[in-house]
């Protein structure tokens, strides 16, 4: 059965650094298509840094905390994709790359951000990053100064995870995904039409490739690129 309690415990920690990445990765698309052109978003309330308008609650919550709590070897979920108008855009081939990118630049900005305090807390206690680092949710405070210092620790590692997910997962080249839309409009016309045309298929074509692997790609290239990110993050920690 799941431990309910090391489960509790983990969403304390996960929750608040997944809701920032998310939140900041959905506002950034629709900030970036408000400066190129397009108010959809921003009319719409979604140029916000409010939680709540980004958060899908399957998505998000549901899905991930069940993977969570079933010790799933992999996690998935989806927030509210921002509305974008791409034809109210002023460049139609170069600005809805700007769009696209714009929360993977966030995602990275925010784990180089949790991986700049995770080693401040470093320097203020080595010890309390070394029982952060090795014994995860089970490390122990010792005083009442690591009992702020090793869940920030933990909170900093858990950041770092889910931006460096984030930006590498929604990089694959498939539309709907990030990845996709930059592809279709940095490729010339003919390969970019035939991109765009796979997009109502494509998180089909996603959860096929996550759950199947049948190339690789996820084990040979999308793993090792997030663990390099990771322990980048980090400060060259493994």
């Amino acid at each position: 059965m799941p431990d309910i309690a090391t489960f509790l415990h983990r969403i304390s920690v996960e929750a608040l650094p997944l809701v920032i990445a998310i939140t900041f990765h959905e506002a950034a698309h629709g900030y970036v298509a408000l400066k190129k052109g397009d108010p959809t978003a921003k009319m719409l309330g979604r140029v916000t840094l409010n939680p709540l308008a980004h958060i899908d609650p399957i998505g998000t919550i549901l899905l991930p905390a069940f993977l969570i709590l079933t010790r799933s070897p992999f996690l998935f979920g989806w927030a509210k994709p921002v509305p974008v108008n791409f034809r109210l855009l002023r460049d139609q081939k170069r600005d809805p790359v700007y769009v696209a990118s714009a929360g993977v630049v966030v995602n990275l900005a925010l784990a180089a951000a949790s991986g700049l305090l995770f080693r401040l807390i470093g320097i203020v206690d080595p010890f309390a990053i070394q029982k952060a680092l090795y014994r995860g949710l089970a490390a122990q405070p010792e005083g009442s100064f690591q009992m702020v210092l090793i869940p920030l620790a933990l909170m900093c590692v858990a950041s770092i995870k889910w931006n460096v997910l984030l930006a590498i997962f929604n990089l694959i080249p498939i539309p709907p995904l990030d990845g996709g839309r930059i592809a279709v409009g940095l490729l010339p016309y003919g390969p970019s039409q035939a991109l765009a045309s796979v997009e109502r298929y494509g998180i089909l074509i996603v959860i096929a490739l996550f759950m199947f692997d049948p190339f690789g790609i996820i084990r040979g290239i999308i793993y090792p690129v997030m663990n390099l990110l990771f322990a980048i993050f980090l400060g060259g920690l493994p």
